[in-house]
């Protein structure tokens, strides 16, 4: 169900997604409105779970975690069991920055952020001695071209 959001409510939640730590008089500048309105907004689309957890974004190169693999797994598992067993050894898993099930040949892509191949490979070992796994793909970014985490509101 869709949250319902009006166009002052979209600026409001553009200029978080550029700068979360902005005053709430910075925002309301921003957007042509009045600090208490502002946050009246703010707390109504936390209470209704538009606006999740204020975050930090780090960057991985600058913590050592330099090596960016996207991880294509097939598996012939597909039981209540398996999947709940996968699913927890990927939420244990502080490397997987994502997780998605998809259609299609391939069933599950991870991005897994790492320092390099070694600690990749180290992740690799953990998870298939954690659950079966018919067959697994890593593929290396060697560029990150685009990324940002703000939706087009």
């Amino acid at each position: 169900m869709n949250a319902r959001v009006d166009d002052l409510d979209r600026k409001i939640l553009t200029e978080l997604q550029a700068d979360a730590s902005q005053t709430l008089d910075e925002i309301a500048s921003k957007v042509g409105s009045s600090k208490t309105p502002v946050w009246n907004r703010i707390r109504k689309m936390r209470e209704t779970g538009v606006i999740g957890a204020t975050t930090v974004i780090l960057d991985p190169d600058k913590l050592g975690l330099e090596a960016c693999f996207f991880v294509l797994i097939r598996t012939s598992e597909h039981e209540a069991e398996w999947q709940n067993k996968f699913l927890e050894t990927l939420r244990a898993r502080p490397e997987v920055l994502e997780a998605h099930r998809l259609a299609g040949e391939i069933d599950y892509i991870l991005k897994v952020q790492v320092a390099n191949a070694r600690a990749y490979d180290d992740f690799y070992q953990a998870l298939i001695s954690e659950v079966r796994i018919f067959n697994v793909t890593a593929l290396l970014s060697m560029e990150r071209i685009k990324h940002t985490t703000a939706l087009p509101v």
